[in-house]
């Protein structure tokens, strides 16, 4: 995968996609946006990458929002379409079928606190930045931010944090359930490649399908939500992985969970 505004290497079953823009302090361009699509699409289709890990170039940005410039010539329809086509990206993250780790290096503002909460773990550097801030220059956060940031840190403080414009920092950000852990930022990719080496040792099948069962929480009712991961259980049930977990456990030694 060759990428201009990305950088993707894979080895140990685990992908690192860095965006690389950090003379712009990483952020999001049409052009990087584009190619994060492209690039999750393969991730998604390749065998060898069982967890991915995101973060950002350099130390200073995760990714510090939109490029404003783009937003110059946007009207009503032009708006939408473009929020659209974002949405779709991030979207696809937040569904890729498996477990997507950020490791926020730095600010992580608009479009990059979009990204970060597409992801399904957040881990951050103590120097880290969040927020919403597109309040301040007259509009609201068009990839998902209404809606992830109110998943995960409840109405009350999502309000507070999109209308205000008010960036966090990681402590808070912790303390409210926007991220995972804040670690040093010398620990920061270790401990998010340590992270992503735990979850790769599990059995695939059922990563996969945890994933599903927990995204259903937030886009369906409790009631096809519960049918929904009663069908997933059954699935890994049926599984060699589940076989072997199940054999490793009575005989007290370490499952070899194979991926089928």
């Amino acid at each position: 995968m060759a990428f201009e505004t990305l950088l993707v290497d894979v080895q140990g079953r685990i992908a690192r996609l860095t965006i690389n823009r950090p003379d712009k302090l990483n952020a999001l361009n049409l052009q990087c946006v584009t190619e994060l699509g492209q690039a999750f699409l393969e991730l998604k289709q390749r065998d060898d990458v069982d967890v991915v890990i995101v973060t950002g170039a350099g130390e200073k940005a995760f990714v510090a929002g939109a490029d404003i410039a783009e937003f110059a010539t946007l009207d009503d329809k032009k708006g939408v379409e473009f929020a659209r086509r974002g949405q779709a990206v991030f979207e696809s993250i937040a569904h890729l079928g498996k477990p997507v780790i950020a490791a926020v290096n730095g600010f992580a503002l608009g479009g990059g606190c979009e990204l970060a909460m597409a992801c399904h773990i957040r881990i951050a550097s103590e120097k880290a930045k969040l927020g919403q801030p597109e309040v301040n220059l007259g509009i609201i956060p068009g990839y998902g931010g209404t809606q992830r940031l109110t998943h995960l840190v409840g109405v009350g403080k999502a309000f507070e944090l999109v209308l205000t414009a008010a960036p966090i920092d990681a402590a808070e950000a912790l303390r409210i359930g926007l991220v995972n852990q804040v670690v040093p930022a010398a620990e920061l990719m270790a401990t998010a490649q340590a992270m992503a080496t735990v979850i790769a040792s599990k059995a695939q099948p059922a990563v996969r399908h945890a994933l599903a069962a927990v995204n259903a929480t937030l886009e369906k009712p409790l009631a096809e939500g519960l049918r929904l991961e009663a069908e997933l259980f059954g699935k890994c049930c049926a599984t060699a992985d589940a076989a072997e977990g199940r054999k490793a456990f009575l005989e007290k030694r370490k499952p070899n969970f194979t991926g089928r």
